[in-house]
């Protein structure tokens, strides 16, 4: 189902990443055994986080392992000493890794010279588990991927990154609106382009025309972690990017609203959107443990696969 790694979408393909979408779908509908009795998962966190740190030891423990969280002050990978050697160290002890960091490098050297499973956890270039979660909260809405229009307005971040990918390999249509200079990188759409599966990506610069059609509207926050000094001379710039009740009402009335949270209520989204009853957040925040249990158990259970 998974390579050794899952440090990004383009490490599934189409039939992996439905295998994956049914196994999660299974795991949260019938409850999961210990089918990683005695298994441990590394958790190295460089940034601060609720879902992910939370998701995954809760994933371990509902799957009969074990989590270790080290913070970046306990491990100071980079500093103190290099990734390959954390990756090194930790192969000797437990079972897994995932990793929470600024530079996506970071991720793929422990991948390299791991020798376990490593999952990225959020990199500045991907955020593959959070869009797994996100196309598993649409998967339980509306049963299939194939045709649904998502459209994802903002900062073409490392979430709409991975959205872009997961969204071709499933089916979905997905549309990017930013400001002119804050899109999709090219690298990103060629790849996405170039992926099977039936899906498209367009990148726009009109919120309005974005979200025309869409089945689900996405936003995430103006600044990522680590950029949070650009957050005021973005503001400007994404000001007519806000997904607030003017915008909500250009899509269809039964469009979902969408999230990877922290929000940042009143700028990239407002309190009356986020709690509405269209909003699917909270959802998308579960389907993050769901997600990265049926990851783990494709990583380490082996006759799940």
């Amino acid at each position: 189902m998974l390579g050794r790694d899952f440090v990004s979408m383009l490490d599934l393909n189409p039939q992996s990443l439905a295998r994956l979408l049914d196994l999660s779908l299974g795991m949260k509908r019938d409850g999961v055994g210990p089918v990683l009795q005695g298994q441990t998962l590394a958790l190295i966190f460089e940034k601060p986080s609720l879902r992910t740190r939370v998701s995954f030891e809760m994933a371990m423990r509902r799957l009969g392992g074990h989590a270790i969280y080290m913070s970046a002050h306990e491990v100071q990978m980079g500093d103190r000493e290099p990734p390959r050697d954390v990756a090194r160290v930790l192969s000797r002890m437990v079972q897994a890794i995932a990793a929470r960091t600024f530079d996506h490098e970071t991720v793929l050297e422990l991948a390299r010279y791991a020798d376990v499973p490593v999952v990225n956890a959020l990199s500045e270039d991907e955020h593959p588990c959070q869009a797994l979660a996100d196309l598993l909260t649409l998967r339980e809405r509306f049963g299939s991927l194939a045709g649904v229009r998502l459209a994802y307005v903002g900062d073409g971040n490392n979430v709409a990154r991975s959205l872009a990918y997961a969204s071709v390999m499933a089916g979905m249509d997905f549309v990017c609106a930013s400001p002119p200079g804050f899109g999709l990188p090219a690298e990103t759409l060629e790849r996405a382009c170039a992926l099977s599966g039936g899906g498209s990506v367009t990148q726009l610069y009109d919120a309005h025309e974005a979200v025309r059609d869409a089945t689900a509207v996405y936003t995430d926050v103006w600044a990522s972690m680590g950029h949070e000094a650009e957050l005021e001379s973005r503001k400007e710039h994404f000001a007519a990017f806000r997904l607030d009740a003017a915008l909500l009402a250009a899509a269809p009335a039964d469009a979902l609203v969408m999230h990877d949270l922290p929000a940042h209520r009143g700028e990239e989204i407002t309190d009356d959107v986020i709690e509405s009853s269209r909003s699917v957040v909270f959802d998308q925040a579960e389907n993050r443990m769901h997600a990265q249990q049926a990851v783990l158990a494709a990583l380490l259970g082996g006759s799940l696969g």
